[in-house]
């Protein structure tokens, strides 16, 4: 009697994934409190095995639907569309939050500073060796993941394949570099303005350049398991349009924080 439906949307069906998610995280966020202040980390590493295991359960139940099940029709993959260029909007405005902080203390140094940037005593990096092989990297990796989504609408299973795997190597190999230069500074984030803004934007931007990574391997896992077809990727979709923002923001970060204040 309810099998019956006169609207083209599907409804999720009931599941636990939504509360036990939200109960991991708190947990997670009370065992970073309990870390900073009693120097015990057992109960965040808790709290984000938890949090992982749950976001696999929830993402395989996703994938379940939209390929197995054939739920994830023409309006519900718009409604997904729109959903990600949302998220991705709201992730640019919280980059600029950063750049803000960036530019307001960088443009008139105060006294504190001594007028200068960067202030005396903080030995900046040389925007001519990591960063700018950092920045190759991620030019290249978007040229990679491009490829991909080329092979993947003509039905080109193995270049797929091996595009999607140089970025997802290249994306790692971004981190690693990244982590280095953080273990080289001379400077950390309690350093003044500029160390607490430049490990902040670039911080943030390294984590976000891990979920990218992440999402490109589960696309890739998908894609071997035959999940994509030409015409019904939007997982694929997706991983690539966050791609794309993570490579403009590293951009942005490259010219104004490595090069400009530098």
């Amino acid at each position: 009697m309810h099998s019956h439906k006169n609207h083209p949307f599907h409804l999720v069906d009931i599941s636990p994934w939504p509360l036990m998610g939200a109960l991991s995280a708190m947990i997670t966020m009370i065992g970073i409190i309990k870390w900073f202040h009693m120097y015990n980390n057992s109960l965040f590493l808790l709290g984000s095995m938890l949090t992982m295991l749950i976001m696999y359960q929830w993402w395989r139940d996703i994938a379940r639907e939209g390929t197995f099940q054939g739920l994830h029709t023409y309006p519900v993959t718009m409604g997904l569309r729109w959903g990600m260029i949302l998220f991705i909007t709201s992730e640019v405005f919280f980059f600029i939050s950063f750049f803000w902080s960036f530019f307001h203390s960088s443009l008139s140094p105060t006294i504190e500073l001594s007028m200068i940037w960067p202030p005396k005593g903080i030995e900046s990096f040389n925007p001519m060796q990591i960063p700018l092989l950092n920045t190759l990297i991620l030019l290249t990796s978007g040229l990679t993941v491009t490829w991909a989504h080329h092979s993947l609408m003509e039905n080109n299973f193995n270049q797929t394949t091996q595009s999607l795997m140089l970025t997802v190597i290249l994306g790692i190999y971004f981190s690693i570099l990244q982590g280095y230069e953080y273990m080289e500074a001379s400077f950390t984030i309690s350093d003044a303005i500029y160390g607490s803004t430049f490990f902040m934007a670039t911080g943030f931007h390294g984590i976000h350049v891990i979920i990218g990574t992440t999402f490109l391997l589960i696309c890739l896992i998908r894609h071997l398991s035959n999940h994509f077809s030409s015409i019904h990727h939007f997982g694929f979709e997706a991983a690539a349009w966050y791609w794309h923002f993570v490579d403009v923001v590293w951009l942005f970060l490259y010219i104004s924080i490595y090069w400009w204040g530098s």
